[in-house]
């Protein structure tokens, strides 16, 4: 790796299903499971909803590993992330850009805060694979 970080391997995978009625449900090969939302005014996580948690989780954890190999988690408090968007008004759909606000706790001036930050967006998987481009390997089946 470019960064010098091991690579920690754990089984991942999702898996999504839903009838001619009734709610999408997703579940992880870990064993994670959780209905979706279909319904604008309904609580609850829709899809767009799981893409920006993912990249905010993967920002608040690389936050964390950030400030450690600056030498700084002794003074981090913690990170707060919060993740928004902009969808194309025209299909094909898409999020044209991630609002990102990233609060780092701790006993920091601005550069420190920015540093932190910073990495973590070049350390996070979810982060890097979105500016990327992905292969996506299909298969259908019947």
């Amino acid at each position: 790796m470019a960064d010098g970080g091991k690579v920690k391997l754990r089984p991942v995978g999702a898996r999504a299903e839903v009838g001619r009625l009734g709610r999408p449900a997703i579940s992880t090969v870990t064993g994670g499971k959780l209905d979706l939302v279909t319904g604008v005014a309904e609580p609850g996580f829709n899809p767009i909803d799981l893409l920006y948690s993912s990249l905010a989780a993967c920002l608040a954890l690389s936050a964390r590993i950030a400030a450690s190999r600056l030498g700084l988690l002794e003074r981090f408090n913690g990170v707060v992330v919060e993740v928004t968007g902009e969808k194309s008004a025209e299909e094909p759909y898409s999020i044209v850009r991630f609002d990102i606000g990233i609060a780092v706790s701790g006993d920091f001036d601005e550069n420190s805060r920015n540093a932190i930050a910073h990495l973590a967006e070049d350390i996070c998987t979810v982060s890097n694979t979105l500016k990327g481009d992905a292969e996506f390997a299909m298969s259908v089946t019947g």
